[in-house]
Formats: C-alpha cells, structure tokens, sequence
C-alpha cells in the first residue's frame, strides 16, 4: 500500500471510534462557515450523520482499488444532483472535514496526512462533480410523477401506481429515491416492482414504518392525483444476461419488490424463473393475486410461498435458508440468484445458496449498497 492510502485510512480510523461524536462536530463547522447549505438538507439529521459517515467509510477503505473507487463516486456525484448539490459546495464540505480531522485525529495528524487528504478529497469531489455535470447534459436531476393508483394492502402496506411526467429510464432490479411534498428533502429509495412497461408507469410496494416519514406519508397521507419527485434509477442488481442460467428469484417482505420485476422481464422471454415468496404467515403474502396472473402467463415461471410460521401454505413451511436444500434438490450450481428482504434472511440465504454451490458470482443481492449521497439523506426494496 502507498503511503497515502494507509495515512488516509490511519486518520479516518480515528473518526471511527466516535462517529457521532464527529458528524455532529463536522455538520457544525459545515453551517456554521456556510449556513446557507443548511437549506439542502432535512429537517432532522439523525440520519443524515449515519448516511454521511457511511459513505465516508466507503470512500476511505475503496482507496487501494482506484476503478472501484471511481465508479462508486461517479454514481454518488449523479446521485446529489437532485439535492441540488453543485461544485463550488464541495469546497465547504472539504474543509469542515479536514477541521473535524485535525480535532479526532490530531494525535496522527501530519502536515503530510493533511497533504493526503487534501488530495484524496480533491480527487473524490472532482469526480463527483464531474459526473454530476456529465449527466445534467442529457438526464433530469429528478422527474415528477402522478400517483395513478393507490392499492392499500394492509394497514401498514401500499402498493404505489407512479406516471412520471417524462421517460424514466430504469432496468428491473434498480431503485429510485422517492420525496413527497410532505417531507420536503428527505429521500428515500424504493424498489421498481415492475419490468420497464410501454407506458412508462413504475409500481412500489410500501410499508411504513415506525418513525418513518416517507413511508409513512406514502402509505397513509398519499392519494391518486397526488404527485411525488422520484430521482434517477440505481442500483446493480438486474437480471445475469446468461440465457443458459436458470433464475432463482427470493424475496421477502417487500423485498418482493425487485424480484417481482426480474421475473416480469425474464420469465416472458422464455427464461426458467423460479420465485421464492418468503412471509412468515399467510397474510404476509400480500401480492399473491398478482404473481398468480403473471405465473399463468409465463409458462416458465413458478411462484412458491414459503412460510415460515404456518405449516398448511400449500408451499413448504420454514425459513428459506432451511428449505433450499430440498427445493433444489442439490441442482444449484447452474443457478443465477437473486435475494431481497431483510437483513437476516438476506444474509442467511445467500450464506445458504454458497453452501448449496451457487457460484458468489452469482449471486445478486442489494444491501443498501447503492451508493448513498455524501450531502444528502438515502436505502432500497422497502425503507422508512
């Protein structure tokens, strides 16, 4: 490792031992040297400190792998157009950072590690910004869009019916930012729940949330004829172009969402797609009437609940973790999988799938990993 990268990761590690502590530090200085950016952000920062932090932990530990690290700020840089974030921001936000540097990591901070990472956010913002700028030649930062339909599924679940007012180009499995008018920026991602279609409408499964304002809004405070600002689509896990693969399709709760999708777009194509509905009772599978129209359209297609609290689903009873071995018979190593749904069954399914012979590189996944904005709030299937 160069010297650079290991005084970069050195200083930043310091950061680490109190986060909060440093964010609270960091967004002071911010408005206080600049108190106009306050306006970009959200009325609470709790999770702005979290978002913020967690993209800063991903630019330190990326900076042995240049390509990597590239792409990633490249999405992050598009990604902050649509909290209005601009070039000459960035020089603010780089010095309020070096002086909550100089404070938690002063007992090894250097001429030389202020040298670093002064080059290294250089580097991170020009990309950023250079992306950014790129892609307000040809892309909006965000699209309106009418709610067309609003199928309330349970108390706490919606399913959204989305027209934006211009193309929004996407691929099953990615997801968008979604604000409403009545938590004016703070965004947060959902699923795209459907393949691209002719009219361009999107779908969204919602759940809300305790403490969840966008979710909680969209559930219950949003109405056909309401209109909502979606941001660009993200995220990379759409559908293996391997023909010969056969799909293997997992979701739970409404990590349905994208699975959903991947199969709209593959099982039509004359693809083997086997979907996975995971719930832990009945009234959990709140989208079966759905799938069972796509699953008769789609002879390539099988939709099987697995349930893991009720043994007479007419699918088989457990967690999907357990019942993998018998649903694929010991005929996985052929397989492309996909996983969505909470943390602890995407973990442990995709623990499972390696051990059943899945090849890691294929095995798709998305755990929040799309990037969040380093100037602004952001997670995908169904967030709060």
């Amino acid at each position: 490792m160069s010297p650079e990268p290991r005084v970069v990761k050195e200083c930043f590690a310091r950061l680490e031992a109190d986060p909060a502590g440093a964010m609270s530090y960091f967004y002071g200085r911010l408005f206080a040297a600049e108190p106009q950016l306050r306006a970009l952000f959200p009325p609470a920062m709790g999770h702005q400190h979290d978002r913020f932090f967690q993209a800063l932990v991903r630019i330190v530990w990326s900076q042995d792998d240049p390509g990597d690290l590239d792409a990633h700020l490249g999405r992050l840089g598009r990604g902050h157009r649509k909290y209005g974030v601009l070039r000459e921001h960035y020089a603010a936000v780089g010095a309020a950072l070096t002086a909550t540097l100089r404070v938690y990591a002063a007992d090894v901070w250097t001429p030389g590690a202020e040298d670093a990472w002064t080059a290294a956010y250089r580097h991170a913002a020009g990309t950023m910004a250079g992306a950014a700028e790129l892609d307000a030649a040809h892309a909006p930062p965000w699209w309106a869009a009418e709610v067309t339909a609003h199928d309330r599924r349970a108390p706490d679940l919606a399913v959204l019916t989305l027209r934006p007012e211009r193309p929004l180009p996407f691929a099953a499995g990615q997801h968008v930012g979604v604000q409403t008018a009545r938590w004016p920026r703070v965004w947060r991602p959902y699923s795209i729940a459907n393949a691209p279609r002719p009219d361009g409408t999107l779908r969204l499964h919602v759940r809300a949330r305790p403490g969840g304002w966008v979710s909680g809004a969209l559930v219950r405070g949003t109405a056909p004829g309401d209109t909502v600002l979606l941001g660009p689509a993200e995220g990379a896990m759409t559908l293996d172009p391997d023909p010969d693969r056969d799909l293997l399709l997992i979701g739970g709760g409404t990590g349905l969402s994208p699975m959903k999708a991947l199969a709209e777009e593959a099982a039509p194509a004359g693809r083997a797609v086997r979907l996975l509905v995971a719930a832990r009772a009945a009234d959990g599978l709140y989208d079966m009437p759905d799938l069972r129209l796509l699953e008769s359209a789609c002879p390539g297609l099988t939709v099987t609940p697995v349930l893991s609290r009720s043994p007479r689903s007419g699918g088989p009873a457990g967690r999907v973790p357990d019942v993998l071995p018998a649903l694929l018979d010991g005929d996985a190593g052929g397989l492309a999988a996909y996983v969505a749904g909470p943390g602890p069954l995407v973990r442990g399914t995709v623990a499972a799938l390696r051990r059943l012979g899945v090849p890691a590189r294929h095995i798709h996944h998305d755990l929040l990993a799309a990037g969040d904005p380093v100037t602004g709030p952001r997670a995908p299937a169904g967030t709060p």
